[in-house]
């Protein structure tokens, strides 16, 4: 087994594990590094890499515990190191980078109409069973003349970015209604979201069909039935 990664970018921490000195950071700071929680802040560069080989020592750890020979089976040889690189820089990879940059333009036509975007096509993963969640979300935005205009595509970008964490849906869509709140400033904002979790259906009761579907809205949504029966009414198949 090969020796755990440490972070050596200052002589100081020879020896310290690099998930150490990141948890270290963020305890120092006061802050949270929840399953759902994004701790890119706190990570320096060069040390995503070392936590991805971190990741993989224990990987196989977890492997030889489980009494599978990964020295002569040729198809699990390389897993640790492919579920560690899975992990860190794929499906969990909204823990670990920065929030996507995002070009906001003024309302210059003063457009003050819903407007709705999805389905976006969403992919994430409980944190009780760490098993896919994968569905669809639809967002709906009633902009003022001050909100800010961002291209249809981010609204993909900053969904994949909240939901490439461990989550649990019902704090999934409200933190995604936070992100964006905060960027666009709208009069008001409505996300719907339906996914399948396979910790339903590929274990427990392994129910196949069942789905989650939950909501947030967001001021004139939130005080006008109207409005949110329009937005509903919009969405296909939720009618």
């Amino acid at each position: 087994m090969k020796a755990e990664p440490t972070a050596t970018l200052n002589p100081d921490d020879a020896g310290t594990p690099v998930s150490v000195k990141i948890r270290e950071r963020i305890q120092a700071a006061r802050k949270r590094f929840h399953a759902n929680d994004n701790i890119a802040r706190f990570i320096e560069p060069g040390e995503l890499e070392l936590l991805l080989d971190e990741v993989e020592i224990k990987m196989q750890a977890v492997l030889d515990s489980m009494v599978i020979d990964t020295t002569s089976d040729h198809n699990t040889s390389d897993t640790a190191r492919r579920v560690a690189k899975m992990y860190v820089s794929e499906v969990f990879k909204g823990r670990y980078v920065n929030q996507p940059t995002i070009t906001e333009f003024p309302n210059a036509e003063h457009l003050n109409e819903l407007m709705i975007v999805g389905p976006i096509t969403v992919r994430s993963a409980c944190s009780h069973h760490f098993c896919p969640v994968i569905g669809k979300v639809w967002i709906g935005v009633m902009p003022n003349e001050h909100t800010n205009v961002i291209g249809l595509s981010k609204y993909a970008r900053l969904a994949e970015w909240v939901m490439g964490r461990p989550q649990i849906q019902e704090e999934a869509v409200v933190q995604l209604a936070d992100l964006i709140m905060e960027k666009t400033q709208p009069d008001g904002l409505a996300i719907v979201m339906e996914a399948s979790h396979y910790c339903m259906a590929w274990r427990g009761v392994k129910d196949m069909d069942a789905k989650m579907i939950n909501s947030v809205m967001r001021g004139v949504f939130l005080k006008d039935p109207a409005l949110r029966r329009e937005f509903l009414a919009l969405i296909p198949g939720k009618n």
